[in-house]
Protein backbone atom coordinates (compact mmCIF):
# COMPACT_ATOMS: atom_id res chain seq x y z
CA UNK A 1 0.00 0.00 0.00
CA UNK A 2 0.99 3.56 -0.86
CA UNK A 3 2.52 5.56 1.79
CA UNK A 4 0.97 9.67 1.82
CA UNK A 5 3.68 11.62 3.96
CA UNK A 6 0.92 13.92 4.78
CA UNK A 7 -1.29 11.55 6.29
CA UNK A 8 -0.26 13.11 10.37
CA UNK A 9 -1.48 16.55 8.82
CA UNK A 10 -4.56 14.93 7.84
CA UNK A 11 -5.32 13.57 11.56
CA UNK A 12 -4.26 16.51 12.71
CA UNK A 13 -6.89 18.16 10.99
CA UNK A 14 -9.78 16.15 11.41
CA UNK A 15 -8.43 15.83 15.60
CA UNK A 16 -8.05 11.76 15.35
CA UNK A 17 -4.81 9.68 15.44
CA UNK A 18 -5.48 6.44 14.42
CA UNK A 19 -4.46 3.44 15.76
CA UNK A 20 -4.14 1.72 12.67
CA UNK A 21 -2.50 4.44 10.29
CA UNK A 22 -3.53 1.88 6.78
CA UNK A 23 -7.24 2.19 7.60
CA UNK A 24 -6.87 5.89 6.87
CA UNK A 25 -4.66 5.25 4.36
CA UNK A 26 -7.03 2.90 2.52
CA UNK A 27 -9.81 5.25 3.02
CA UNK A 28 -7.73 7.85 0.78
CA UNK A 29 -7.66 5.12 -2.46
CA UNK A 30 -10.07 6.39 -5.38
CA UNK A 31 -11.12 3.71 -8.27
CA UNK A 32 -8.91 5.82 -10.81
CA UNK A 33 -5.19 5.43 -8.88
CA UNK A 34 -5.77 1.70 -9.26
CA UNK A 35 -5.46 1.96 -13.45
CA UNK A 36 -2.24 3.23 -13.00
CA UNK A 37 -1.00 1.33 -10.65
CA UNK A 38 -2.25 -2.32 -11.31
CA UNK A 39 1.13 -3.80 -9.88
CA UNK A 40 0.25 -2.68 -6.01
CA UNK A 41 -2.60 -5.01 -5.92
CA UNK A 42 -4.70 -2.40 -3.68
CA UNK A 43 -8.29 -1.73 -3.46
CA UNK A 44 -10.52 1.41 -4.19
CA UNK A 45 -12.10 3.39 -1.14
CA UNK A 46 -15.81 2.25 -2.21
CA UNK A 47 -16.05 -0.54 0.54
CA UNK A 48 -15.71 1.89 3.58
CA UNK A 49 -17.71 4.64 1.46
CA UNK A 50 -20.38 2.32 1.71
CA UNK A 51 -20.10 1.84 5.48
CA UNK A 52 -19.70 5.22 5.77
CA UNK A 53 -22.71 6.92 4.03
CA UNK A 54 -24.70 4.27 6.26
CA UNK A 55 -22.85 5.92 9.36
CA UNK A 56 -23.60 9.37 7.92
CA UNK A 57 -27.54 8.85 7.62
CA UNK A 58 -27.95 7.07 10.90
CA UNK A 59 -26.49 10.13 12.65
CA UNK A 60 -28.27 12.38 10.90
CA UNK A 61 -31.41 10.87 10.86
CA UNK A 62 -31.35 10.59 14.53
CA UNK A 63 -30.02 14.51 14.96
CA UNK A 64 -32.96 15.47 13.02
CA UNK A 65 -35.37 14.10 14.70
CA UNK A 66 -34.32 15.07 17.98
CA UNK A 67 -33.69 18.50 16.92
CA UNK A 68 -37.30 19.14 14.90
CA UNK A 69 -39.98 16.73 16.88
CA UNK A 70 -43.23 18.50 15.38
CA UNK A 71 -41.20 18.06 11.55
CA UNK A 72 -43.16 15.37 9.17
CA UNK A 73 -41.62 12.77 7.48
CA UNK A 74 -41.24 14.63 4.57
CA UNK A 75 -39.62 17.27 6.21
CA UNK A 76 -37.13 15.74 7.41
CA UNK A 77 -36.51 13.85 4.35
CA UNK A 78 -35.93 16.54 2.47
CA UNK A 79 -33.69 18.06 5.00
CA UNK A 80 -31.58 14.84 5.32
CA UNK A 81 -31.27 15.19 1.26
CA UNK A 82 -30.07 18.22 1.49
CA UNK A 83 -27.20 17.81 4.33
CA UNK A 84 -25.70 14.82 2.36
CA UNK A 85 -25.85 15.90 -1.06
CA UNK A 86 -22.94 15.80 -2.55
CA UNK A 87 -22.03 19.49 -2.81
CA UNK A 88 -22.84 19.80 0.78
CA UNK A 89 -20.23 17.06 1.55
CA UNK A 90 -17.69 18.52 -1.11
CA UNK A 91 -17.99 21.44 1.45
CA UNK A 92 -17.44 19.83 4.32
CA UNK A 93 -14.52 17.58 2.72
CA UNK A 94 -12.89 21.04 1.60
CA UNK A 95 -12.88 22.73 4.98
CA UNK A 96 -10.21 20.59 6.09
CA UNK A 97 -8.52 20.07 2.81
CA UNK A 98 -9.32 16.80 2.33
CA UNK A 99 -8.51 16.62 -1.93
CA UNK A 100 -5.29 17.21 -1.17
CA UNK A 101 -4.66 13.88 0.27
CA UNK A 102 -6.86 11.98 -1.97
CA UNK A 103 -4.75 8.97 -4.21
CA UNK A 104 -5.60 10.02 -8.04
CA UNK A 105 -4.42 8.86 -10.95
CA UNK A 106 -2.55 11.82 -12.85
CA UNK A 107 -5.22 12.39 -15.57
CA UNK A 108 -7.96 12.47 -13.00
CA UNK A 109 -5.86 15.11 -10.50
CA UNK A 110 -4.54 16.70 -14.09
CA UNK A 111 -8.70 17.35 -14.93
CA UNK A 112 -9.53 19.10 -11.33
CA UNK A 113 -9.97 15.37 -8.99
CA UNK A 114 -8.91 17.08 -6.06
CA UNK A 115 -11.81 19.85 -6.63
CA UNK A 116 -14.29 17.59 -7.97
CA UNK A 117 -17.30 17.61 -5.55
CA UNK A 118 -18.42 14.39 -6.38
CA UNK A 119 -14.85 12.83 -5.44
CA UNK A 120 -14.68 15.02 -2.62
CA UNK A 121 -18.02 13.79 -1.09
CA UNK A 122 -17.27 9.95 -1.69
CA UNK A 123 -13.88 10.08 -0.18
CA UNK A 124 -15.54 11.41 2.93
CA UNK A 125 -17.70 8.95 3.75
CA UNK A 126 -15.10 6.27 2.96
CA UNK A 127 -13.16 9.01 5.64
CA UNK A 128 -15.99 8.01 7.73
CA UNK A 129 -16.12 4.59 7.35
CA UNK A 130 -12.47 4.16 7.98
CA UNK A 131 -13.17 6.33 11.45
CA UNK A 132 -15.74 3.61 12.48
CA UNK A 133 -13.31 0.86 11.42
CA UNK A 134 -10.35 2.27 13.90
CA UNK A 135 -12.28 4.13 16.71
CA UNK A 136 -15.78 2.69 16.62
CA UNK A 137 -19.55 4.06 16.91
CA UNK A 138 -18.71 6.80 19.23
CA UNK A 139 -15.52 8.39 17.74
CA UNK A 140 -17.79 8.52 14.25
CA UNK A 141 -20.18 10.13 14.99
CA UNK A 142 -18.39 12.87 17.16
CA UNK A 143 -15.90 13.17 14.00
CA UNK A 144 -19.60 14.15 12.09
CA UNK A 145 -20.77 16.40 14.92
CA UNK A 146 -17.42 18.03 14.48
CA UNK A 147 -17.25 18.63 11.27
CA UNK A 148 -21.02 18.89 10.18
CA UNK A 149 -23.15 20.53 12.95
CA UNK A 150 -22.25 24.00 11.17
CA UNK A 151 -23.51 23.12 8.26
CA UNK A 152 -26.84 21.57 9.85
CA UNK A 153 -27.80 24.47 11.35
CA UNK A 154 -27.20 26.36 8.27
CA UNK A 155 -29.67 24.52 6.08
CA UNK A 156 -32.00 23.95 8.73
CA UNK A 157 -32.72 27.75 9.21
CA UNK A 158 -34.08 27.51 5.33
CA UNK A 159 -37.19 27.88 5.10
CA UNK A 160 -37.93 25.38 2.32
CA UNK A 161 -36.10 22.33 2.10
CA UNK A 162 -34.98 21.32 -1.48
CA UNK A 163 -32.79 18.51 -3.02
CA UNK A 164 -30.82 19.32 -6.05
CA UNK A 165 -33.27 17.17 -8.56
CA UNK A 166 -36.14 19.44 -6.90
CA UNK A 167 -34.35 22.64 -7.54
CA UNK A 168 -33.48 21.83 -11.26
CA UNK A 169 -36.93 20.67 -12.09
CA UNK A 170 -38.21 24.33 -10.71
CA UNK A 171 -35.47 25.75 -13.05
CA UNK A 172 -36.73 23.66 -15.54
CA UNK A 173 -39.93 24.37 -15.68
CA UNK A 174 -39.70 27.90 -15.31
CA UNK A 175 -37.20 28.33 -18.34
CA UNK A 176 -38.40 25.65 -20.40
CA UNK A 177 -41.72 24.95 -19.37
CA UNK A 178 -40.53 21.30 -19.12
CA UNK A 179 -40.14 19.01 -16.37
CA UNK A 180 -37.10 16.76 -16.14
CA UNK A 181 -36.75 13.26 -16.85
CA UNK A 182 -33.41 11.04 -16.04
CA UNK A 183 -32.07 8.27 -17.72
CA UNK A 184 -29.90 5.08 -17.06
CA UNK A 185 -26.86 5.52 -19.62
CA UNK A 186 -24.34 3.04 -18.60
CA UNK A 187 -23.60 0.59 -15.62
CA UNK A 188 -20.22 -0.59 -15.19
CA UNK A 189 -18.30 -2.68 -11.96
CA UNK A 190 -18.98 -5.80 -9.54
CA UNK A 191 -22.24 -5.57 -7.83
CA UNK A 192 -20.21 -4.28 -4.47
CA UNK A 193 -18.28 -1.41 -6.76
CA UNK A 194 -21.37 -0.02 -9.57
CA UNK A 195 -20.96 3.02 -11.21
CA UNK A 196 -23.80 4.82 -12.54
CA UNK A 197 -23.95 7.29 -15.25
CA UNK A 198 -27.25 8.64 -15.56
CA UNK A 199 -28.38 11.34 -18.23
CA UNK A 200 -30.97 14.39 -16.86
CA UNK A 201 -33.49 15.70 -20.52
CA UNK A 202 -35.34 17.95 -21.02
CA UNK A 203 -37.65 16.60 -23.20
CA UNK A 204 -35.49 14.92 -25.74
CA UNK A 205 -32.70 17.03 -25.50
CA UNK A 206 -30.05 15.76 -22.72
CA UNK A 207 -28.56 18.73 -20.90
CA UNK A 208 -25.76 16.85 -18.35
CA UNK A 209 -24.77 13.72 -17.43
CA UNK A 210 -24.00 12.31 -13.80
CA UNK A 211 -22.04 9.83 -12.19
CA UNK A 212 -22.20 8.02 -8.87
CA UNK A 213 -22.14 4.40 -7.04
CA UNK A 214 -25.60 4.74 -7.06
CA UNK A 215 -28.63 5.73 -9.50
CA UNK A 216 -29.54 8.48 -7.20
CA UNK A 217 -26.64 9.45 -6.79
CA UNK A 218 -25.76 9.69 -10.37
CA UNK A 219 -29.30 11.88 -10.62
CA UNK A 220 -27.90 14.09 -7.95
CA UNK A 221 -25.07 14.87 -9.93
CA UNK A 222 -26.38 15.23 -13.27
CA UNK A 223 -29.24 17.65 -12.06
CA UNK A 224 -26.65 19.99 -10.13
CA UNK A 225 -24.49 20.21 -13.49
CA UNK A 226 -27.84 20.81 -15.61
CA UNK A 227 -28.89 23.41 -12.62
CA UNK A 228 -25.61 25.40 -13.74
CA UNK A 229 -26.18 25.08 -17.39
CA UNK A 230 -29.65 26.60 -17.29
CA UNK A 231 -28.80 28.83 -14.43
CA UNK A 232 -26.43 30.01 -16.99
CA UNK A 233 -28.52 30.58 -20.14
Amino acid sequence: MPHNPNQNKLETSIGIKFKKPEILNQSLIHRSYLNENKNLKLESNERYEFLGDAILEMWISEVLFKMFPVYSEGDLTNLRALIVCTQNLAKVATSFNLGDYIYLSKGEETHGGRQNPSILADTFEALLGAVFLDQGHKASFEFLKNVLSERVSEISKQKIYKDPKSIFQEIAQAKRGVTPHYQTLNESGPDHQKVFEVGVYLNDEMIAQGIGNSKQKAEEDASIKATEILSDD
